[in-house]
């Protein structure tokens, strides 16, 4: 259980921020939700008082035309009332649902504009994922600040319609003489005042005393919902089905997990609570609410009794009273879940709030037909966030314009993280990167990243047509497109595509959807950075998915294809390698050599005559052991 609490003040500051957010992204909301509270609030006094009027013309004068009008003015106004609030509730559930969609956009945009470098921290990944699931498990955060707007324009209105009906209830005076006149006093009625607000007041404090035990639970219940959304839906995972059914991991790991964290059985703490002090103090604010009532009949009846006023009277009263502090409960327990709110937008609005430090530059990138980019690397090192450990460390480096560069080198020796520096999703921590000479921090970022063309390791390809994953767009030229395709070795697969690059990858939108193989995957990813047509192109081991030939088959039709473009590849096999006009064998973090395959092939010292001859040993020999060949042999 937390035990965290947020002020009032500090709520109600936050509480207002959100609302001005949602003011930029929603507007229509505020006018919807306004309107639409304000006659919500209203309604109820209207059938109130035209009610009263009716039954004090029955008890009273019975004249037939004052009725008739009476009756004919109750059903037109309750009617248009029906109408002008179905209307309205329809406009706002609209704008309820648009802010809905906005709300994950919010997040969205943020996580979009982060530094890649925050997107990689494990306490930004931590703060995200406690506000999506704190929002799935209660609602609380930004989205909830809207209904506390609704809520409380709501109950300010319905206030103040209860008080323009009530007030002459405090006015009327039971006739000297009776019994019950020293019900005139004033103290009595302020007496009568006080009780009532004590009793509005203590209400909502006793229904918030025990919603803050919900709230108090948030953690224990995010961590609930991890477990039952992760281990209640492994089966609706294609991808874990083989496992689920070679290992009865369902029955033997699923059940008993969720069994084991009763989050939400009745044995567990939210029921023990909900049982106990929470389920008392919810009783008791009813309790109260129903005390509040009958302190309401028995003042007005008192003094209908008296003579103070007629029976209709009585029915406004009553009605119009028990309005007017259900409005002042409502807006207090409103209130109370603003403070309890409150505690969750802190989260909201420390993700909102991370900064982008790296700097986005001023200088556009020169725009060169010639594609003449020249990168370098000089006296480079980087370490990752929250690490002292080096990732790469003193990489000098000069990309030959046109020419191919090979990066090889054993896993966590750098290759990746000195793509990353390359392509600035991080900042080198010490040395500089250079392009055509200058800094690469002064050039505008969208611009400078906007020369490459990547595939990495863990490229993603989207549930949609063929053509937009190629293209990265909804719309793009389709005979560019097929031509890439043709020239990533896509070529046969697509020909068998009836739609053709109308094509849906999956079956996530579309039933007709293909699946397609890993290697069919990375030949896609490939024709969507062909299609990018930028000068850099990179291929961080895009091809891992196929067997050596296939690959060695792509990167040599590949070498063909680039023309002009200045390459660089990744890859673990060095006979993919071989035609690249340079080769950089990393190792450690370093650059332990530089030079072409015949030049680091001859040093029989060197990292890279080690790996080539490892690789070579694998690819050469027999994989079947001696001795069961010897065995197979005798036998």
């Amino acid at each position: 259980m937390t035990s965290k609490k947020t002020t009032m003040q500090s709520a109600w500051k936050m509480n207002i921020r959100a609302w001005k957010i949602w003011w930029k992204l929603c507007p229509g909301f505020f006018f919807s939700a306004g309107i639409s509270s304000i006659v919500k609030a209203l309604t109820p006094y209207v059938t109130i008082f035209l009610s009263a009027q009716i039954i004090n013309e029955l008890s009273g004068n019975r004249n037939v035309e004052v009725l008739s009008k009476w009756v004919v003015l109750t059903l037109t106004c309750t009617s248009l009332c029906a109408l002008l609030n179905s209307i309205l509730k329809h406009w706002l559930n609209y704008e309820k649902s648009s802010a809905q969609s906005i709300d994950r956009e919010i997040y969205m945009k943020k996580m979009l504009h982060l530094d890649y470098e925050d997107i990689e921290r494990q306490t930004v990944f931590d703060l995200y994922s406690q506000i999506i699931q704190t929002k799935y498990w209660s609602g609380w955060g930004i989205y909830k600040t809207l209904l506390f707007f609704e809520e409380l324009v709501t109950a300010l209105f319905q206030i103040l319609g209860g008080i323009s009906l009530s007030i002459s209830l405090f006015a009327a005076k039971v006739p000297k003489g009776s019994e019950l006149e020293p019900i005139n006093h004033p103290l009595f009625a302020v007496g009568i005042l006080i009780l009532l607000l004590l009793i509005a007041i203590l209400s909502p404090m006793c229904k918030t005393r025990g919603d803050r035990y919900m709230t108090n639970y948030a953690q224990e219940a995010r961590l609930g919902n991890r477990f039952f959304y992760f281990f209640g839906f492994m089966s609706h995972d294609k991808k874990r089905a083989t496992d689920l059914r070679m290992y009865q991991q369902q029955e033997n790991i699923c059940t008993p997990r969720v069994t084991e964290y009763p989050m939400f059985s009745a044995h567990s703490d939210i029921a023990k609570s909900a049982m106990g002090p929470m389920g008392l103090l919810h009783a008791l604010s009813q309790c109260m609410s129903v005390i509040l009532t009958g302190v309401v009949y028995l003042y007005v009846c008192l003094k209908a009794w008296a003579g103070a006023f007629g029976v209709g009277s009585v029915t406004q009263y009553i009605g119009a009273i028990t309005q007017l502090f259900g409005g002042v409960s409502a807006f207090l327990t409103t209130v109370g879940c603003i403070q309890s709110n409150g505690e969750f937008l802190v989260s909201n609005f420390k993700f909102l709030d991370i900064p982008n430090p790296m700097y986005q530059g001023s200088l556009t990138t020169e725009k060169r037909s010639d594609r003449k980019y020249e990168v370098e690397f000089r006296d480079v090192s980087f370490r990752y966030p929250d690490t002292e450990q080096w990732a790469v460390r003193h990489i000098n480096l000069k990309f030959q314009i046109g020419k191919r560069l090979a990066v090889v080198g054993m896993n966590g020796s750098g290759k990746t993280t000195f793509i990353k520096l390359l392509c600035r999703l991080y900042d080198p921590t010490e040395g500089h990167i250079f392009l055509n000479g200058i800094d690469i921090r002064k050039y505008k970022y969208n611009d400078y990243i906007n020369i490459f063309s990547v595939v990495f390791q863990d490229f993603q390809l989207l549930a949609l047509p063929l053509g937009e994953n190629v293209a990265g767009a909804a719309h793009y030229d389709s005979e560019l497109a097929k031509s890439c395709l043709k020239n990533a070795g896509f070529e046969t697969r697509f020909q068998s595509m009836p739609k053709g690059l109308n094509t849906y990858l999956y079956k996530d939108l579309d039933e007709k959807g293909i699946q397609i193989s890993g290697g069919e995957a990375q030949k896609i990813a490939i024709a969507r950075a062909l299609y990018k047509d930028a000068p850099f192109i990179i291929l961080d081991e895009p091809t891992a998915a196929l067997d050596p030939v296939a690959e060695a088959e792509i990167y040599s039709k590949f070498n063909d294809i680039v023309t002009d473009k200045t390459t660089v590849y990744i890859s673990h096999r060095l006979s993919s390698c071989k035609f690249c006009d340079e080769i950089a064998v990393f190792h450690e973090g370093n650059v332990v050599q530089k030079g072409t395959h015949e030049e680091l092939i001859s040093d029989k010292t060197g990292k890279y005559y080690e790996l080539w001859n490892a690789q070579a040993q694998y690819y050469n020999e027999s994989m079947v052991p001696a001795s069961l060949i010897e065995k197979e042999t005798t036998s």
